[in-house]
């Protein structure tokens, strides 16, 4: 599970600072860039994306989680969590976690499962195209 301390607990802990670079360590390591994707863009080998599983991408700078609910199906997400916009990222249980507030959402549906965030996540159209993901 990704877990992170809230922003309140960082500061009164270690500062402005050391808070602030905890902050960033949480967002997670870099994920892999698409730039000049459109409609029919390759975005990802389908075998990247496990069954069952999700995978991060960026897509022209806007963060992106691809989930694979089946063998022959991807869905895509908005990675903006709908509470403040930090970006969700896959955890434990099938879920997707926001490390800022601690909402979590369903990777197949967007749907929002913990709060404080309530509206579900912002679908991104992709489609298995032969052994890729593809774009719209």
């Amino acid at each position: 599970m990704h877990s992170c301390f809230s922003r309140r607990a960082l500061f009164v802990a270690g500062g402005a600072g050391l808070g602030a670079a905890a902050l960033t360590a949480c967002a997670g390591p870099g994920v892999p860039e698409v730039a000049g994707a459109a409609a029919g863009s390759r975005l990802v080998a389908l075998g990247e994306v496990p069954v069952g599983g999700s995978y991060e991408l960026s897509v022209d700078g806007q963060r992106v989680v691809l989930s694979r609910p089946a063998d022959d199906v991807v869905v895509a997400f908005d990675a903006a969590c709908t509470h403040q916009g930090c970006a969700v990222r896959p955890a434990e249980g099938d879920r997707l976690a926001c490390p800022c507030h601690g909402s979590e959402f369903d990777p197949f549906t967007g749907e929002a499962l913990a709060g404080p965030a309530t509206e579900p996540l912002a679908p991104v159209a992709v489609r298995v195209s032969g052994e890729d993901v593809v774009l719209g």
